[in-house]
């Protein structure tokens, strides 16, 4: 509990600082000379593309080494297992999960299934009541809609009920392979993980465009996420599919509540609390991806937000002692690209504009969407278990890119509005449609 304490405090001067610190960045070298303006941009393109291409490139030995490993304990030394899923208006895909989770090969004696009823109005109540006749290890709890927290509020609900070893969390969506415990855990042995992160993998790539460069970005990201755990630094939890050793998480205080994406916040109480969190390629979790742009927006404003606040949060333990040079750089060189590179890149189009002078921080750009594009091949032509990969030709690629710039804009956006506007905690779900 010792990263409670930096929690929540002053993210809006916070913020502000940031967006501050940026917008200087991006305007002050077009008042240099044309050769010494370009200087910035050169000097991070090559030391962020040195460890883009690092991190893209790296050995990722354990995809093709976790494709058939099961766990070699007998049933009888098997960890307990607990499943849990926060769940609001689910009608369309509860029984589809239910159904999933009953399919596990896994000892029923070791597994139970939790799912937290967040004060759904649709049908999902008198359905889940349904399905706890059919399933002895189901249960439900409910909750009031108003009760407070969002997931993290759900979750925590439950954890004063479980008692297994590990708690698999997923959303209401998703669906696994028949092995996945047993591969989990024997994953878990071998790295000596306090967590795993299941790659992600879209179950409905064809449904159109939107989708389709959803699946391209989720193999990306877990190329990425695996090159970050070779070069020693940080791998990070994407919520559905995480996979937490229950000691390790009441460590750490259980779910923060005070947040708008709870996986991002746990990734750095992990973290600071020295525990080991391992990326799986396969097998995947799969889920829906959003179809719809006025759904990508909602759902991408709020992965910015709990991206930057956990920075925020967690600034004095990430820049302390306590990590290593490794797991430092790592984080700077990812700040940077992911979000301060955004709100940069958009000051220096303003200040081009108002200015009538060259654009100056292109070179990172260039260098930032060309490592993009690499970790998009990589990922879509590695063997993976789950949904077929889309297949990265050129002229998909380069689409797939550009659908990467949604970031360019949804960053400052959103960092605007967090450095202006008070912070109102909402859990703004994402809807899915049982496809």
């Amino acid at each position: 509990m010792a990263a409670a304490v930096v929690i929540g405090k002053h993210r809006r001067a916070k913020t502000a600082v940031f967006l501050i610190a940026c917008g200087w960045a991006g305007a002050v070298t077009h008042w240099l000379e044309p050769i010494k303006s370009l200087l910035p941009a050169i000097t991070l393109a090559i030391v962020l593309g040195g460890y883009g291409l690092r991190t893209v490139l790296r050995d990722r030995k354990n995809i093709s080494e976790s494709i058939q490993q099961v766990s070699k304990r007998g049933d009888e030394f098997l960890p307990k297992v607990d499943v849990l899923v926060a769940a609001r208006d689910e009608e369309a895909v509860l029984r589809r999960l239910v159904e999933h989770l009953a399919a596990l090969r896994y000892p029923k004696q070791k597994l139970s299934t939790w799912i937290i009823d967040d004060g759904s109005q649709d049908r999902s109540p008198a359905l889940l009541e349904e399905l706890t006749h059919q399933f002895p290890n189901l249960h439900v709890i409910r909750r009031s809609r108003t009760a407070g927290g969002g997931k993290s509020g759900a979750l925590n609900e439950a954890l004063s009920r479980v008692d297994g070893e590990w708690l698999l969390i997923l959303d209401a969506d998703a669906q696994l392979q028949e092995d996945v415990l047993q591969r989990l855990v024997s994953f878990t042995e071998e790295g000596e993980w306090s967590a795993v992160q299941l790659r992600k993998a879209v179950i409905n790539p064809q449904q159109n465009s939107l989708t389709r460069f959803q699946a391209m970005e989720m193999a990306m990201d877990a190329v990425i996420q695996q090159g970050r755990q070779a070069g020693g630094g940080v791998v990070e939890l994407r919520g559905n599919g995480q996979f937490l050793e229950r000691r390790m998480l009441d460590k750490c205080g259980g779910f923060n509540e005070d947040t708008v994406t709870d996986d991002l916040d746990l990734s750095f109480r992990f973290l600071t609390a020295g525990a080991l969190v391992g990326i799986l390629w396969d097998p995947p979790v799969m889920e829906e991806a959003v179809a719809t742009i006025p759904a990508l927006w909602r759902q991408r404003q709020r992965w910015a937000e709990g991206g930057l606040q956990r920075f925020f949060d967690y600034w004095p333990l990430l820049t302390s002692s306590q990590l290593t040079f490794p797991q430092h750089f790592d984080l700077t060189c990812f700040f940077l690209l992911q979000y301060a590179l955004p709100v940069i890149s958009l000051v220096d189009l303003l200040t081009t504009l108002l200015t009538r002078t060259i654009p100056t921080y292109w070179p990172l750009s260039i260098v930032a969407f060309s490592v993009s594009g690499l970790a998009y091949w990589r990922g879509c032509k590695s063997y993976s278990e789950g949904p077929s990969l889309p297949s990265p030709k050129p002229v998909t690629l380069f689409l797939a890119i550009t659908y990467l710039a949604h970031w360019f804009v949804v960053i400052p956006w959103v960092t605007l509005r967090m450095a202006l506007l008070p912070k109102k905690l909402v859990w703004a779900k994402t809807s899915h449609h049982g496809k």
